[in-house]
């Protein structure tokens, strides 16, 4: 059977097949509309599924913000063009014509990573470090979604009550603080104009603002870490996303984590299914819910 898989990002939306023996094919993208209206939002996937017509027998998405009940809202309107209500289900039903399975991209990737290490570890946290911060959370075995499918959004978790306020409007989440918008946001000078992405070019290649602004989000990452380990005692951390998946960010974080007390360090890993993390994590959870 295969599943058309679909990530919907802050920046990017991605769509692949996916076939029983979880092989990915026919991989595209797309830049996610920059504006808030629900339509262009509609648009963009009912374009993106064409290409996909007759290839698979069921959906299953996984995007970012709050998917309950197949309604999305994004939690940080910055993120995903503040859409409120979209009723995620139901649009890609419309222009597939199949069934299909929607949850929080985070959770989705959780459940990957979780599927991958479940010989090893019954409890993962993965945490996505990229246009914002997100995770998900696998206890004894189960994902971790809550009553109101908010579970998992550790980003909005407060890193410094007197930092920046983030575009959920908390003040000072470890989102505003670590996410690939706010390296780009807070820098000066030089670099100011750039993105994260440039920024952790120039911290490569000596850049002294630059590498203080990724050391702050791996240290914002770093106690956020710690703060999870003593909440729900979990037994491996899976960092993805683009700048968790950056050359050297996770050996930043682990350094960071190695001056805590022994209680709070819990092994750190690299997201197994890199960037397709959402993608096989939908198609996963998707194959769970019918057995």
């Amino acid at each position: 059977m295969n599943t058309l898989a679909i990530d919907i990002g802050g920046t990017k939306l991605a769509a692949a097949l996916i076939n029983s023996a979880l092989e990915i094919s026919q991989r595209m993208e797309t830049p996610t509309p920059a504006n808030a209206e629900p339509q262009a939002l509609e648009q963009a996937l009912a374009q993106l599924v064409e290409a996909y017509q007759g290839k698979a027998q069921r959906v299953a998405v996984a995007s970012t913000g709050i998917i309950d009940k197949g309604i999305l809202t994004a939690l940080n309107p910055d993120n995903l063009g503040g859409l409120n209500h979209f009723p995620l289900q139901a649009i890609v039903e419309k222009y597939t014509g199949l069934p299909c399975v929607v949850l929080n991209d985070a959770q989705a990737a959780a459940w990957a990573e979780y599927c991958h290490l479940s010989e090893q570890f019954k409890h993962v946290t993965f945490i996505t470090v990229s246009t914002g911060v997100g995770g998900g959370i696998v206890i004894n075995g189960e994902l971790l979604i809550g009553p109101h499918a908010f579970a998992g959004h550790i980003g909005h978790i407060q890193a410094d009550p007197n930092g920046p306020r983030c575009g959920c409007g908390r003040v000072g989440c470890v989102e505003a603080i670590a996410s690939g918008r706010a390296i780009a946001a807070g820098a000066t000078q030089e670099l100011e104009g750039r993105n994260a992405r440039e920024i952790f070019a120039q911290a490569q290649s000596g850049n002294l603002q630059a590498q203080q602004r990724v050391a702050r989000s791996a240290q914002a990452i770093c106690q956020l870490i710690a703060n999870l380990k003593a909440l729900l005692d979990t037994e491996c951390i899976v960092l993805g996303g683009s700048v968790g998946l950056a050359e050297g960010y996770r050996q930043q974080v682990e350094h960071q984590l190695a001056q805590l007390p022994l209680a709070f360090r819990v092994p750190v890993y690299s997201a197994h299914y890199q960037h397709d993390a959402g993608l096989m994590g939908a198609a996963l959870w998707s194959e769970h819910l019918a057995v």
